[in-house]
């Protein structure tokens, strides 16, 4: 159940396996977060995002609407409830332990993507530098600070610091206000619509069958398990994966309650008058631009509100209006391809990976880094439920780590 990267992912090794595989989805190949997001595959940048500096910048913009981090102000008591827990959960221990929990899927994390594209998902990827603009040294102490302390739990980062005509050089489209670089060596991006589509594509094409329709109850049945959809569909099947990204919380509440909103990320495109040589990442404004279709892809925000609410547009016009203090050379009033999609938060910052019970699995919960995470994620929980056992890099993520 789900068609994003995670489920498809997930698809195509158990297909590997010599697995039978239905795929489910209520719109199909990649509706939720795995079309608009900005394609990094950045295991150097799979920075926590539990963590105390982003709990105090939280409460600083609750009252400003343009804030790259928003909570809608609708009322409500679950998501009160998951924004207290994920408040608990931003302390430094815990952002460390979050690092040590990822860090055998970031060393797996391009292998994974490499056997998917040399067997059949047939779409470019492009190794190169993720380029961090700053105004100053003072603003880049920050993701100095961050790489740090990833780098002393065992991550491999290499990084380039950049001023002057070196900066420009790496990035033509840097405005004046930028002053300092980090260049973060050795990552990839890729189209990720392109990406997902050739993926579901290529499962497919090795036999799958994809449904349409919305799933809202799974029950046991006999050896196996139910599939039941909203207008009376129904699939039967010897085990079952819930890879519905920030639907999750609604299919798997018969095992385990699943900590995970949708902190909805917004995209969109725009053309430039200077060469877009690789990505580019803001962290003072949270915003992530990646080289896409002759223009530039720009990917920001982290809007806790309802999954299926529709664009904001100021949350649009605030995304381009931050990036345009730090760029030039951006025709910003020539957008297209405006999106919105939920990506699914974790309130301990680990995503929700493994065996929930009656051959159910789940597989999310990635909040910003499904998208580098979901091959791997798919190879190893098909380990999981091909073998009984589990891998050890899925011990972190078991979806019963806090009680049933």
């Amino acid at each position: 159940m789900g068609a994003g990267i995670v489920g498809l992912s997930t698809a195509w090794f158990l297909q590997e396996r010599g697995v039978d595989v239905t795929v489910v989805d209520r719109e199909g190949v990649g509706a939720g977060a795995s079309w608009g997001n900005a394609g990094w595959i950045a295991p150097a940048l799979a920075i926590p995002l539990n963590q105390p500096a982003v709990l105090r910048y939280g409460l600083a913009s609750l009252l400003n609407p343009t804030a790259p981090l928003r909570i809608s102000p609708k009322p409500d008591v679950g998501r009160a409830r998951f924004l207290a827990k994920f408040a608990s959960n931003c302390r430094h221990a815990k952002a460390r332990e979050v690092v040590r929990a990822n860090l055998p899927m970031n060393e797996e994390c391009f292998e994974a993507f490499d056997v998917l594209t040399g067997n059949g998902v047939d779409v470019p990827r492009t190794e190169t530098a993720i380029t961090a603009l700053f105004r100053d040294g003072r603003d880049a102490d920050v993701l100095r600070h961050e790489l740090a302390d990833m780098r002393a739990e065992g991550q491999q980062i290499d990084v380039t610091e950049l001023t002057g005509d070196a900066l420009r050089e790496q990035v033509p489209l840097a405005g004046p206000a930028a002053t300092v670089g980090l260049a973060v060596e050795n990552q990839r991006f890729v189209d990720p619509g392109r990406f997902v589509t050739a993926l579901g594509d290529a499962v497919v094409e090795r036999g799958a069958s994809l449904h349409r329709f919305r799933v809202v109850d799974i029950a046991k049945h006999h050896d196996g398990v139910m599939v039941k959809g909203s207008g009376g569909e129904f699939l039967i099947a010897g085990a079952a994966v819930v890879a519905t990204g920030a639907w999750l919380p609604g299919l798997t509440r018969r095992w385990r309650r699943t900590w995970v909103e949708a902190g909805r990320g917004y995209s969109f495109t725009v053309p430039t008058e200077r060469p877009v040589l690789g990505p580019i990442y803001l962290p003072t404004v949270r915003v992530a631009c990646t080289p896409y279709q002759g223009g530039l892809r720009v990917a920001g925000t982290m809007e806790f509100r309802d999954a299926d609410d529709p664009v904001v547009p100021a949350r649009v016009r605030a995304i381009a209006s931050s990036a345009a203090t730090m760029l030039d050379g951006v025709r910003w009033d020539e957008m297209r391809d405006v999106w919105v999609g939920p990506r699914p938060v974790s309130a301990d910052g680990l995503p929700y990976i493994g065996e929930l019970g009656d051959r159910v699995y789940v597989a999310g919960g990635h909040g910003m880094w499904g998208f580098a995470h979901g091959p791997i994620t798919g190879r190893l929980l098909t380990e999981q439920i091909t073998t009984g056992k589990q891998p050890e890099a899925l011990a972190p993520f078991d979806p019963h780590r806090s009680g049933r």
